[in-house]
């Protein structure tokens, strides 16, 4: 009976070193930036800025009107993101400011590109729920004043992955950014 418990043991123990049939599971690689149209307008290399334990993110593309009627960037849906808005960066008296875009859209011309980046024009993330993972993705609805509703994915990307080269040492002066709120 010791025997057979053995031999029993043995076969058992010998099974469990056998080869699996499981492939091995490797995670994929992050998406590539991706190109989204709507008739004439095509949106690529949509960026997420939202890995800063901050309660504010940006959003950075490039917007190309290929038709012959301007359009305009008039607004955007983020999950995660309590409220959206239309921003501008520049320098006035050497300090760097940042306000909503006047008018609340970004105009895209007919037959021009439009560049959305750090520094300059972009999609500002205010009240954001939490930071999020580089690498992930995060889908995103672009509203347009003529091409209507344009769903992107965006990388979510950490400021010096996306190389950008802004000095962040500079002073920078919020704008009237919050006003609507503190003049209730």
């Amino acid at each position: 009976m010791k025997r057979f418990t053995l031999l029993l043991l043995f076969s058992l123990l010998l099974a469990a070193c056998g080869t699996s049939t499981t492939e091995p599971t490797v995670a994929p690689p992050p998406a590539e930036p991706e190109t989204a149209t709507s008739n004439e307008l095509v949106v690529t290399n949509v960026l997420a800025n939202m890995t800063l334990p901050s309660d504010t993110g940006s959003f950075w593309m490039t917007i190309t009107n290929n038709s012959d009627t301007d359009d305009a960037l008039i607004g955007a849906e983020v999950a995660g993101c309590g409220v959206i808005e239309l921003h501008d960066m520049f320098m006035e008296n050497d300090v760097m400011v940042m306000r909503q875009v006047e008018g609340g859209q970004i105009p895209i011309p007919a037959g021009e590109t439009v560049e959305l980046k750090r520094g300059g024009l972009h999609v500002m993330c205010l009240q954001k729920e939490a930071p999020l993972e580089e690498g992930t993705t995060l889908d995103i609805t672009l509203e347009f004043a003529n091409a209507g509703l344009i769903e992107v994915t965006s990388n979510v990307v950490t400021p010096d992955s996306a190389n950008m080269d802004m000095n962040m040492d500079m002073d920078m002066e919020h704008g009237d950014m919050m006003q609507e709120e503190t003049d209730e």
